[in-house]
């Protein structure tokens, strides 16, 4: 795929957000019917996407759980920094690519969904996230290695299950 047609293959976003020198750091999308602000009574689950099987066993489980439940769950995507010229492009078009399956799955289980692609560390800015948002908890995939390999590797959901204080999460393997 080219691209001009991934460019317009790429919806335009419902929010932007810029850093202090003008560069894009975050985007949402709202699935169909999505609604912009909080659900009334009930808090969503934030769920770590990265396109891993493992991400994706997780968003399955919480779109599950949300269609049991008549809520909306909110997808959560990290990108590593990029630079002012790149952010502009790269953000949203790398964030929508990878989260593709994710959204899917949320379809299929007729949940409505929020899509957040945010730019920076992957642990911090899904607490930062889930706070933001209310979350009511954070669910991501684990790949199930020790916690020997994930102190050497840097695994995302070790990280997230010691920085983040005020949340439940729910780690899928």
């Amino acid at each position: 795929m080219t691209d001009s047609v991934m460019q317009e293959a790429l919806p335009v976003p419902a929010i932007e957000r810029r850093d202090d020198i003008g560069r894009l750091v975050a985007v949402t999308w709202h699935g169909a019917g999505a609604r912009a602000g909080e659900n009334a009574g009930s808090a969503r689950w934030l769920v770590a996407v990265d396109g891993s099987d493992c991400s994706l066993r997780a968003v399955a489980m919480v779109a599950g759980l949300a269609a049991l439940e008549r809520t909306e769950v909110d997808l959560v995507h990290v990108r590593p920094w990029l630079n002012k010229e790149a952010a502009e492009t790269e953000l949203p078009q790398r964030g929508w690519a990878a989260t593709a399956t994710a959204r899917q799955l949320v379809e299929s289980a007729s949940v409505r969904w929020r899509l957040h692609v945010v730019m920076g560390e992957a642990a911090p800015e899904i607490e930062a996230m889930a706070d933001a948002l209310g979350s009511r908890g954070i669910a991501t995939g684990s790949h199930g290695v020790s916690a020997v390999d994930s102190m050497l590797l840097g695994s995302v959901a070790y990280k997230i299950v010691h920085i983040v204080k005020k949340t439940s999460i729910l780690l899928v393997r």
